[in-house]
């Protein structure tokens, strides 16, 4: 995980998406236009939290989100979610 350029503010967290699964677990290959969009990934930088509530997910935790949660963002040719901590369901 290289640096990113990218300081999210409050209690905003910068994810980037684990990629789509490629095949089912019985082997059948999935075509781009009907893979589902990941709701894993890992945390790349988070912001200071809010007064009074501490952030809980850290740089580098693997974490669940929503289906729709975050806005997407591309930074140097990178493609990240922004998303606030609320949206986060789970470290794993």
């Amino acid at each position: 995980m290289s640096e990113v350029k990218v300081k999210p503010l409050a209690d905003r967290v910068l994810v980037q998406a684990a990629p789509a699964e490629e095949k089912t677990a019985f082997g059948i290959i999935i075509p781009d236009t009907a893979k589902e969009k990941p709701q894993r990934g890992s945390v790349v930088a988070v912001g200071p939290g809010k007064k009074d509530e501490p952030l809980t997910v850290k740089v580098g935790d693997t974490i669940l989100y929503g289906k729709y949660a975050g806005t997407e963002i591309t930074v140097d040719g990178q493609e990240y979610l922004i998303m606030r901590e609320s949206d986060i369901f789970a470290i794993i």
